[in-house]
């Protein structure tokens, strides 16, 4: 109980969240609170999501690189929860959450998410 954990010195990054992303996190779990009527699963879900975007501001580039949208400096990155795929872009010591998708979405939805801000 007394021992502490010393933290290594990675780089701190900066992690925010898109309006495209947030509203993706409110349809996703207002759709399976009230249109699939499990509040409870609901809640799972966000704090699933949560979570993962956490564990993105602590080490983003270990995620894969979203191969639909390839660049010279890799900065495109998915990371996988549950069933939808968190899209994410990595500046410098910048991330932004750009949305959440469903894996059974078409490919060029994330296409369109090059140009969240």
């Amino acid at each position: 109980m007394g021992k502490t954990k010393k933290k290594t010195s990675a780089p701190g990054y900066k992690v925010r969240v898109s309006v495209n992303a947030l509203q993706n996190i409110r349809e996703i779990t207002g759709y399976i609170a009230f249109v699939q009527q499990q509040p409870v699963n609901a809640l799972r879900v966000g704090d699933a999501i949560d979570e993962t975007i956490s564990r993105i501001g602590k080490t983003p580039t270990a995620f894969r690189e979203l191969e639909e949208l390839r660049t010279k400096t890799k900065m495109y990155r998915r990371a996988v929860c549950l069933s939808w795929s968190i899209i994410f872009r990595i500046q410098d010591l910048n991330v932004l959450v750009l949305g959440i998708i469903h894996h059974s979405s078409r490919p060029s939805k994330l296409k369109m998410l090059r140009k969240v801000v």
